[in-house]
């Protein structure tokens, strides 16, 4: 019997949910043959979903799961009171060995909460960060922390980086990843007390490309592959490139359709301005990964559409052909 990828897919996450999401889960399915994907949700509405849909019934699954978890609920707390949620039902089904791994678009706190408390970190990991992958002139690059350990000290920022590089490594194909750790200045002796305390543990570490500080200027730039940092740094990094991404796209279209002649010219750009768009969407590699855990818990935007839904699920593929975490163990124990 051939052996699967067994992903659990939160149905009801997301503000596109069921629908994006459902068809993501079956637009990954039909892309890839080693993948099965687990519908966790109401059952009525995932079916409602599936019909409209042809795929191999033997690789999509429902599991029925009564209750949503809102952004709006305190996480902790609605992890531990709705054990029926999407949410918990998918995590559960990583611990239970039933799934690989989990893609969720919905309540980020919950997704993160669940994650440490019902998957569980792997033996030897201090904290397990939030890693999503953001564009640079280079590609992408990969910032960690951006939302789970706000109040990380010098020694996670360390597994961060060694995390990052494996994962940049093995899942991206980047040899050897260039890291760097987010500072004010390039010079080693400026930055707070945790950027003090973490540089030289992230200089001595023998099994990263660590290349020193980077200003958030230069980090659109592609200067180095893994950006580490604690996670409110990293989460107003990834805000701000977010916001300002969108400012510049709505600016632009603005410019382009102010006049007769800037309307031509606009006309003449806009495939280039569209394939240079589309260079810097993320949702092509998926989700932002919690790096750590014993299984893949993965994170998307609330907006998420079918197609980061899609990709999501086949990141997680790669996750498990790569032996992610037996690395980790590895990476830990030398």
């Amino acid at each position: 019997m051939k052996e699967f990828v067994t992903v659990a897919l939160d149905a009801m996450g997301g503000d596109n949910a069921p629908a994006e999401i459902v068809k993501g889960g079956v637009e990954a399915v039909n892309a890839r043959k080693e993948v099965k994907v687990l519908m966790v949700g109401r059952e009525e509405a995932i079916q409602t979903e599936l019909a409209k849909y042809s795929y191999d019934k033997e690789r999509i699954e429902i599991v029925p799961a009564s209750e949503v978890i809102g952004n709006d609920e305190h996480p902790v707390n609605a992890i531990r009171t709705k054990t029926d949620s999407s949410i918990v039902r998918c995590q559960r089904l990583i611990k239970h060995g039933e799934a690989d791994a989990m893609v969720s678009a919905g309540s980020t706190g919950a997704v993160l909460a669940g994650g440490q408390l019902i998957v569980g970190r792997i033996k030897g990991i201090q904290r397990a960060p939030l890693a999503p992958l953001i564009p640079t002139a280079k590609g992408f690059s990969l910032l960690i922390d951006c939302g789970a350990n706000v109040d990380a000290r010098a020694g996670h920022l360390l597994q961060f980086a060694q995390l990052g590089s494996i994962y940049m490594e093995h899942i991206i194909g980047i040899k050897n990843p260039k890291v760097a750790i987010v500072n004010i200045g390039a010079e080693e002796e400026k930055g707070n007390q945790l950027v003090k305390e973490a540089y030289p543990l992230l200089k001595a570490c023998p099994n990263i490309h660590f290349i020193g500080s980077i200003e958030a200027r230069d980090i659109p730039s592609g200067q180095a592959d893994v950006i580490v940092c604690e996670a409110f740094v990293g989460n107003v990094i990834l805000k701000l490139y977010e916001g300002l991404s969108n400012t510049l796209i709505h600016k632009i279209k603005g410019a382009m359709k102010s006049s007769l002649k800037s309307s031509i010219g606009g006309l003449l750009v806009k495939s280039s301005l569209k394939a240079t768009v589309k260079e810097f969407d993320s949702s092509k590699h998926g989700g932002a990964p919690m790096l750590g855990l014993k299984g893949l818990v993965v994170k998307t935007h609330g907006s998420s559409g079918s197609e980061e839904i899609k990709n999501s699920v086949i990141q997680c593929i790669s996750f498990k052909e790569q032996n992610i975490n037996v690395r980790i163990e590895e990476i830990l124990n030398q």
